[in-house]
């Protein structure tokens, strides 16, 4: 079986012996050594300025909206992960949808100003696969009208824009660590800011709110990463540049050999070093989608609709058509893509992608 994931495993081994170091302190949570290790070699490689690791990848977008958002109306993209939504519906915002670019597919920034009200309080955008939104743009129209800037940046370890981590932009990043993904924890995230003042509030608000023992600064709530996670994150970091490289042979690979007359890939904007975090494909219709993707399951590949649907549909938003989104989200395919994905497996995919 082929599926359009799999989980990158150092060897049990390389985890063990962090793990040893956290059975040898018989500290387990409460951002123990290892913990605190992974944040400082993730700075350090990235060049970013402060990073809080989460227990997870949603809980971040949580804290930042309950932060910046002040239960207005957040500006954000129909064509994300179901999280990106519920997050800002969860902390009692409104989500105002702007249709994305049909090639980036990341958020059209020509389009944020005409949804702009005067409750609008921040701008949660996603970068798609890893794809930057147009930052620069964004940042202009947050300056002009004082809202605060948000990234859904889950598929973006490791991506740099003009050679800055693209976790330094926004008034807070975030990403997950989550197993599915580039780099993972298990299950995990983070979040990153520049201003001292927002990185205080986030750093309280992921542990209870505490000003020591005894005080509080404020409310929070309880995102602490343990070291049983940090660990595995400590053992993947070690394998980072294996792990890029390897993705890289099988994006170059369907690049090189897919059919492109009737499919279409994601353009990835301008001076991006970019992850291989996914590898879309958009069909024609929506038809021709499914027959493929019939074609792969039959012969035990198993890609995803992802992302699908468009996020303005779902029951429990009903927001305003969005016609770019909806129809990317109707003809898009993740195929798989993984480290030990094999080149008979990626020839097979092909073929079959080619023959329909």
């Amino acid at each position: 079986m082929i599926n359009v994931t799999k989980t990158f495993l150092p060897t049990i081994e390389r985890y063990q012996s962090y793990l040893n170091r956290a059975w040898e302190k018989v500290w387990l949570t409460n951002r123990g050594e290892l913990t605190l290790e992974l944040e400082q070699k993730i700075k350090e490689k990235y060049q970013i300025n402060a990073i809080i690791i989460t227990n997870n990848g949603t809980i971040p977008l949580q804290i930042a909206l309950k932060l910046l958002g002040n239960q207005g109306e957040i500006i954000t993209t129909p064509f994300s992960y179901v999280a990106t939504t519920s997050a800002i519906i969860w902390e009692n915002c409104k989500p105002v949808f702007v249709d994305i670019h049909p090639e980036y597919l990341s958020i059209d920034e020509t389009k944020i100003e005409a949804a702009i009200t005067p409750n609008t309080t921040a701008i949660l955008a996603t970068h798609v696969f890893g794809n930057p939104c147009e930052v620069e743009a964004i940042e202009k129209i947050a300056k002009k009208y004082n809202l605060s800037v948000i990234y859904d940046a889950a598929h973006c370890f490791g991506v740099t824009y003009k050679n800055n981590s693209i976790f330094n932009y926004g008034d807070v990043s975030t990403c997950s660590f989550h197993a599915t993904k580039i780099f993972h924890t298990g299950e995990g995230g983070a979040m990153f800011c520049n201003d001292k003042d927002v990185y205080h509030k986030l750093y309280y608000s992921h542990n209870f709110g505490h000003n020591g023992p005894l005080d509080f600064y404020g409310l929070g709530i309880n995102a602490k990463i343990s070291e049983l996670q940090s660990a595995m994150g400590l053992a993947v970091f070690d394998h980072l540049d294996h792990i890029f490289s390897e993705r890289k042979k099988v994006v170059d690979f369907y690049m090189e050999n897919l059919d492109f007359t009737s499919l279409s890939a994601m353009k990835i904007r301008e001076n991006t070093e970019w992850n291989y975090s996914y590898f879309p494909v958009i069909f024609n219709s929506e038809e021709a989608l499914l027959k493929v993707q019939q074609k792969l399951n039959e012969a035990e590949i198993f890609p995803r609709r992802y992302f699908y649907p468009s996020l303005n549909t779902i029951d429990f938003v009903k927001g305003e058509t969005m016609p770019i989104s909806e129809s990317i989200a109707s003809r898009i395919l993740c195929l798989p893509l993984y480290v030990g994905l094999t080149s008979n497996e990626i020839e097979l995919i092909v073929s079959i992608l080619n023959k329909n």
